[in-house]
């Protein structure tokens, strides 16, 4: 039985956040993007450097999934608008995918943007990628679609909103 909990990140815990991405990124984009294209973006958006700027500039909020006090997962956050967020990330291991986790973690950030005077959670999910059915069936629906250049490269995206009660 998994014991989660919700841990707030701090800039140090971007190591704890890279060594979840790189076990996450090959598996959820690799039958979705080129080795070239993750390699780019991994490194345009998960570099030490790259993820300090979105704590500290971006004001990006990270929570980090924890399993009986083991990393598993994180996701972040941050202000779009009045009473809008947007949910930039959120991954877990795919050896924890289907225990749960993603439910809690996606529950305790939507709990978070609450808490500081959230209303409407948007996000972008690639056009191919299965947790499109995910994030529907935890009530989020599709308001639009986005293709956004990083690079030389395209991110094909459908854009999802949520109301939070």
């Amino acid at each position: 039985m998994p014991s989660f909990s919700i841990k707030h990140a701090t800039v140090a815990d971007i190591p704890e956040i890279i060594a979840i991405q790189e076990k996450t990124w090959e598996p959820t984009y690799g039958d979705i993007l080129t080795k070239e294209q993750i390699d780019f973006m991994f490194e345009k958006i998960y570099s030490h450097e790259s993820l300090l700027r979105q704590f500290t500039v971006e004001q990006h909020y990270f929570l980090i999934l924890l399993n009986d006090n083991k990393p598993e997962g994180f996701a972040s956050v941050s202000g779009e608008g009045p009473e809008k967020f947007k949910l930039h990330k959120i991954y877990v291991l795919p050896s924890k995918q289907g225990t749960g986790a993603g439910k809690y973690l996606l529950a305790e950030t939507e709990k978070y943007v609450k808490s500081v005077g959230g209303k409407t959670l948007v996000l972008n999910v690639n056009r191919y990628n299965k947790a499109r059915g995910f994030y529907e069936k935890m009530g989020f629906a599709v308001t639009g679609e986005e293709d956004i250049p990083i690079g030389p490269f395209w991110m094909n995206d459908y854009i999802l909103e949520k109301q939070l009660n």
